[in-house]
């Protein structure tokens, strides 16, 4: 299982757009047959820092996501393309 949290920041006007795009991201995702896990979430004291929590049953699925149509257009195309910081953090699994 691969495991990880991707953090970005958005500028306050692109608040709304970037969340229309994640809801359409998250969407598409989920629909992968290797993603388990795919859940965007606002900060709550930081509504211009998104958190995306993911999760794949492994290493292939995580490149074919990353080769989607969809997330080379949303995440590549619009996200990537606003976003102001970014930051990976990989998980291990505990138990």
């Amino acid at each position: 299982m691969i495991s990880f949290i991707v953090r970005f920041k958005f500028a306050p006007e692109d608040r709304a757009e970037m969340a229309e795009t994640l809801r359409q991201l998250a969407e598409a995702s989920r629909q992968e047959p290797g993603c388990v896990s795919y859940t965007p979430h606002h900060v709550e004291d930081d509504p211009d820092t998104v958190v995306i929590y993911e999760q794949y049953k492994d290493t292939k699925a995580l490149n074919a996501h990353r080769a989607s149509e969809h997330f080379q257009k949303l995440a590549v195309g619009a996200l990537f393309q606003r976003m102001r910081e970014r930051q990976i953090e990989n998980l291990t699994a505990l138990i």
